[in-house]
């Protein structure tokens, strides 16, 4: 088990300067390793280790025994929320997050992520997988603070942010910013990417963060890994989540497999947890509810946290959450945080875990976790949402669980303790005030013509509007700010035309138009002059008397 002694000891260096690789005297003064797991909609269930019937996942099941196993752990109810309060320590309403589209899973570029904290301190830092807080500079991950960078875009692979005919096997990739193809099964290339970059920098501290965008629908697997389930007589949809996880449970155990072939599994920090609860109804462990739900079924998930021979394993039942991850990890890694956490001097909300890690459970002060997501444009007071402390939870402002008597949430006992619902109310209004008054939900804006990314793709992903959404007739726009003003090729793509029409597009004081013909997939109005500063862009496809949004928008500075 850490002690603050021995943390104090092996670390105090990093707090003055980076840690120092002094191969001459054969040995290595850095701090430790950092790999992130996080797998996406992967359950508390869905895990032998935690009671599923019918899916084995021996090497998580491994990873579970030689962690500490924090099992009273919270997220979000879905992706992009919980992403960016992973990486920031922050609750994701601070951070720009509100949903998962529609323009509402952009984090702001001023949000300081994991990556940037580490970097000052001479890690190298890489993300496989998925990222979902932003598509386009400045929103990237190559912008927030990642040296290496292999991620699908938006929501995952197949979703309106990829390019049309994109699947998990052969996926087009953004590697570095740029598409690329790669060879294999979506789960196996990122952890193949991911251990070569282990093998990159095995001299070197390292922060790889691996976000696998399996088992998230679609339900794409090999039939090697699918069947079998289905042999035992479960239906097609869980055979094939459970196919999934089980292969990303296949790659668990080649990661365990470098880290020894590398040796430096007992300088690595590995951290395992799942982005919220399952989507489709399996087991999972007789909770209440499932993605999407504030209930436990929803936002409790696995989180193990291995460093051997430092973190002794053993189960911790403090609850703990997502927001904790940033500044444990910083500790741990002798690095402090930003003074106020970011320039701007907002507030962190996590708390450093490392003393439950020791083992001082029973100092440990109480606190109030919440959780809050609904679909739509500003979050409202008392809806979706959640307060947790140890023994209580409050849903929706109303509902009283004591989910120490009642961890399955089935008895609401707020007429009975109408003092600790009105305590715990009062809670709720404070920290909504707080994290709402922040950015009060403004979104960030896509650069266009800064010389970062050029051109710009636009996507259904990130545009919004009352009509904007994913089917065809979606009519939206995109927060914009054009960073030069200057003369563009702007490129609107959209389903094959069957009759003659125009695009449109309009952006602040510009109005622009291009006709085209039957059968065309795609109109570019050439060398238009777009002014400096923020603004929507919005497009409209006019065939036939009908009027649609496009499906993208390829923005191209010609200037110099």
């Amino acid at each position: 088990m850490l002690t603050r002694r021995s943390l104090a000891t092996s670390l105090a260096a990093s707090f003055a300067a980076p840690f120092v690789h002094t191969a001459a005297r054969g040995q290595s003064r850095r701090p430790p390793n950092v790999i992130l797991v996080m797998s996406d909609d992967q359950g508390y269930g869905d895990l032998s280790l935690h009671g599923n019937p019918h899916l084995n996942t021996p090497n998580l099941d491994r990873i579970g025994r030689e962690s500490a196993q924090f099992t009273q752990f919270q997220v979000c109810p879905v992706c992009s929320p919980t992403r960016s309060s992973l990486l920031t320590g922050r609750y994701n309403y601070r951070t720009g997050i509100v949903d998962t589209y529609l323009g509402r899973s952009m984090m702001w570029p001023d949000e300081v992520t994991l990556a940037e904290i580490l970097k000052p301190a001479g890690y190298r830092t890489g993300i496989f997988g998925k990222w979902h807080l932003g598509d386009n500079y400045p929103l990237r991950s190559i912008d927030q603070g990642f040296d290496d960078s292999v991620v699908c875009t938006g929501g995952g692979l197949t979703q309106p942010s990829d390019p049309p005919g994109n699947l998990y096997t052969d996926p087009l990739l953004k590697v570095q910013g740029k598409w690329e193809k790669r060879s294999g099964y979506c789960t196996d290339i990122f952890f193949r990417e991911a251990i070569a970059f282990l093998e990159r920098n095995r001299r070197d501290p390292f922060f790889t963060y691996i976000a696998t965008n399996a088992p998230h629908t679609p339900l794409q697997i090999a039939d090697e890994y699918w069947k079998p389930f289905a042999a035992k007589g479960l239906d097609e949809t869980t055979a094939k989540v459970y196919g999934m996880c089980r292969n990303l449970d296949d790659n668990m155990g080649r990661l365990l497999a470098a880290l020894t072939r590398l040796e430096l599994d007992r300088d690595t920090i590995l951290v395992f947890l799942t982005d919220n609860g399952p989507q489709q109804p399996r087991y999972n462990a007789g909770m209440r509810g499932r993605k999407g739900s504030v209930y436990q079924g929803g936002i409790r998930v696995p989180f193990f946290f291995r460093w051997p021979g430092r973190v002794k394993p053993g189960q911790v039942d403090r609850i703990a959450a997502h927001i904790d991850v940033v500044p444990t990890l910083a500790e741990l890694c002798g690095v402090k945080l930003p003074a106020g956490h970011t320039p701007a001097g907002r507030i962190m909300d996590g708390r450093s875990l490392v003393p439950l890690l020791e083992g001082q459970a029973a100092s440990w002060p109480g606190r109030t976790l919440y959780t809050q997501w609904h679909r739509g444009d500003r979050p409202e007071l008392f809806r979706a949402c959640a307060a947790r402390t140890q023994q209580y939870k409050l849903v929706n402002g109303s509902e009283l669980y004591d989910l120490a008597a009642d961890p399955a949430e089935q008895n609401d006992i707020s007429i009975r303790e109408p003092g600790i619902v009105t305590g715990m109310r009062k809670g709720v209004e404070e920290w909504f005030a707080s994290v709402s008054a922040e950015r009060n939900f403004e979104p960030p804006r896509i650069a266009l013509g800064a010389p970062q990314e050029n051109p710009v793709t636009l996507t259904r992903q990130d545009w919004r509007g009352p009509k904007a959404n994913w089917d065809a007739h979606g009519i939206g726009h995109w927060e914009v700010d054009v960073r030069r003003p200057g003369r563009y090729d702007v490129t609107v793509r959209f389903a094959k035309a069957a009759a003659p029409g125009q695009v449109e597009v309009k952006l602040g004081s510009f109005t622009g138009t291009q006709s085209f013909e039957a059968g065309a997939v795609s109109a570019t109005i050439a060398r238009a002059s777009l002014p400096r500063g923020p603004g929507q862009l919005e497009p409209l496809v006019k065939s036939s008397q009908t009027g649609t949004g496009a499906l993208y928008v390829d923005v191209k500075r010609l200037d110099p």
